[in-house]
C-alpha cells in the first residue's frame, strides 16, 4: 500500500531532487500520477543539479551543449513521502536522487556523495552516527531592511539579543508550536530550541541518528520546512550565514560518532581523551578544514560569518570542550565520545558537507593521521593557520586538493568548481541589499 493510500486528503505532490547548492528542483504533480513515478521515477536533465545559485546553466558546461543535455533518471529516495504542512493545501514531497539512463548513481548528485561515504565506512564495517544543530534568524523583511518580527503574542519587537531566553522562544509559542507539529509528521527528529545570540536568532538541535543520509535529509527538510513555515506566519526564516552584519551568524554544526560492527563507539574507552582512533578523525577533520572550505562556506556572504570573535572558528585547531575551536571534543560521559565540527554557516547543502565532514574524518582513521595538541583557551588569540578567508582561495583549494578527490567524485568537484566561479564573476556586479535580497531565504 502506498503512503498516498493512507492519506486521501492529499491533492498534489511535489518530486524533487537537492541540487549543488542545496535547493530543491523538480516537479508538480497531480496525485494521479504518482504511482508511475513510484515505480518508474522521473527524467530531469542532468545539468538540473548543476545550476546556480539563480536557478541559471553555468558556462561551459559539459552537461549542456557538449553533451547535448541529457536526461538522468530520478527515483524516489528511501524516505518516501513527506507531508508539505506549510502549505494551505494538502501535499506531499516525494524526494528522489538521480540516476544516469544506464542505472548508475548520477556523480553529479550531492546526495549520491554522501552516500559514497558512508558506504566506504560500511566496508570497513563502520557506522556514523549523526546529529546536527540548525541556527537560522526570524525576520521581518517587509521594509527596505531586515528586522527582527513582532512578537505574535504581544505585538513588540525584541530590542536585543537574549542568549537561552524562555521569554524570547514564549514570544514566538506559536510558531515554535507549529514548528514541532510538523517536524513530529515529517519524521524530523526535532529536539531542544533554544534563542541564540543575534537578535531573533533561534537554534533547533535534530538529534543523534545512525544513518548519515537520514541526518541530511532532515536537515535539508527542515530548512525547507522553517522557510516555508514562517512564511506562512508572516515573517521569513534565514538560513544565510551573515545576515547582520552586527550579530553573530547561524552556523550549521553537527556532532558525529562511529560504531563498529557490535554497535561500540569507536571514538571511547572510557578516557577523557578517547581513543586513538578519535584522534586520527580529529586529525582527517582538520586537514579537511582549509580543502574543503567550499563545502563548508559556499556563498559569497558565508565568509562575513568567518570572522574573530563572532562566535564562529576563525582558526584551524581542536580542543576539549572548547567553543573557540573549530573542532570540537564535547564534554560529558567519556563513553559518549563524540566530534563537534564548527566550521559550516547555515547556508550549506547538508549533503556536501557531511560528506566533507565524514569523508575527512575517515581519511584520518584510514592514514592513522596524527593532530597537532588540543589548545586550552581562547583560539583567536593564538597562531595557528586559518581557515580560507576569501571565496576565491576556497574555491581554489577545493578544485586543487588530493584530499577531495579522496572524498568526492571528480564531476561533482569539476561541476561545483564551475558553479561557485560564475556565481563569484556574477556576484561582484550586485550590492550588499542586492545580495541578501538574494540569499535571505534561498539558502
Amino acid at each position: 500500500m502506498s503512503w498516498l493510500d493512507e492519506h486521501p486528503e492529499v491533492r498534489n505532490i511535489r518530486v524533487g531532487a537537492a541540487d549543488l547548492n542545496g535547493q530543491a528542483r523538480g516537479k508538480r504533480v497531480p496525485v494521479r500520477f504518482a504511482r508511475k513515478i513510484e515505480e518508474e521515477g522521473t527524467r530531469f536533465p542532468l545539468s538540473v543539479l548543476n545550476l546556480d545559485i539563480w536557478g541559471e546553466d553555468v558556462e561551459d558546461s559539459p552537461l549542456v551543449f557538449e553533451i547535448g543535455d541529457p536526461d538522468g533518471v530520478l527515483k524516489p529516495t528511501e524516505r518516501g513521502y513527506v507531508p508539505m504542512p506549510w502549505l494551505s493545501i494538502p501535499s506531499a514531497l516525494l524526494p528522489l536522487w538521480m540516476y544516469t539512463e544506464a542505472g548508475e548513481p548520477f556523480d553529479g548528485d550531492p546526495r549520491h556523495a554522501l552516500a559514497r561515504v558512508v558506504e566506504r565506512y560500511k566496508a570497513r564495517g563502520l557506522k556514523p552516527v549523526v546529529a546536527t544543530e540548525m541556527e537560522f534568524y526570524l525576520v521581518d523583511d517587509s521594509g527596505k531592511e531586515i528586522r527582527q518580527p513582532k512578537s505574535p503574542r504581544s505585538g513588540k519587537r525584541r530590542m536585543g539579543a537574549d542568549i537561552l531566553s524562555l521569554r524570547a522562544l514564549d514570544a514566538f509559542d506559536i510558531f515554535f508550536n507549529d514548528l514541532y507539529d510538523a517536524c513530529e509528521l515529517m519524521d524530523i527528529p526535532a529536539e531542544a530550541a533554544i534563542s541564540e545570540v543575534g537578535l531573533g536568532q533561534f537554534e533547533v538541535n535534530l538529534v543523534h541518528v545512525p544513518d548519515a543520509l537520514k541526518a541530511a535529509d532532515d536537515a535539508w527538510l527542515f530548512k525547507m520546512l522553517v522557510r516555508g513555515l514562517a512564511r506562512k506566519h508572516g515573517m521569513a526564516a534565514s538560513f544565510m550565514a551573515k545576515p547582520y552584519e552586527e550579530f553573530a551568524g547561524n552556523g550549521l554544526h553537527t556532532h558525529f560518532s562511529v560504531l563498529d560492527e557490535t554497535g561500540r563507539n569507536i571514538f571511547a574507552d572510557g578516557s577523557h581523551e578517547g581513543t586513538p582512533v578519535l584522534r586520527h578523525a580529529i586529525a582527517g577533520c582538520l586537514k579537511g578544514i582549509p580543502d574543503c572550505a567550499l563545502a563548508f562556506a559556499p556563498h559569497a556572504n558565508s565568509y562575513d560569518r568567518l570572522v574573530p570573535e563572532s562566535h564562529a572558528p576563525t582558526g584551524i585547531c581542536w580542543a576539549y570542550d572548547n567553543r573557540t575551536a573549530s573542532v570540537r571534543v564535547p564534554g560529558g560521559s567519556p563513553m559518549a565520545r563524540r566530534i563537534e565540527h564548527r566550521v559550516a554557516g547555515g547556508d550549506v547543502n547538508p549533503y556536501l558537507f557531511l560528506a566533507a565532514v565524514l569523508g575527512a574524518a575517515l581519511v584520518g582513521i584510514e592514514d592513522a593521521m596524527t593532530p597537532p595538541p588540543p589548545i586550552v583557551g581562547n583560539a583567536y588569540e593564538q597562531e595557528m593557520a586559518q581557515i580560507p578567508q576569501t571565496w576565491g582561495a576556497a574555491i581554489d583549494a577545493f578544485e586543487a586538493s588530493p584530499l577531495v578527490k579522496r572524498i568526492f567524485p571528480q564531476l561533482l568537484i569539476d561541476n561545483l568548481v564551475m558553479t561557485k566561479r560564475q556565481e563569484l564573476h556574477y556576484m561582484a556586479e550586485l550590492s550588499p541589499d542586492q545580495q541578501l535580497e538574494l540569499y535571505l531565504d534561498t539558502v
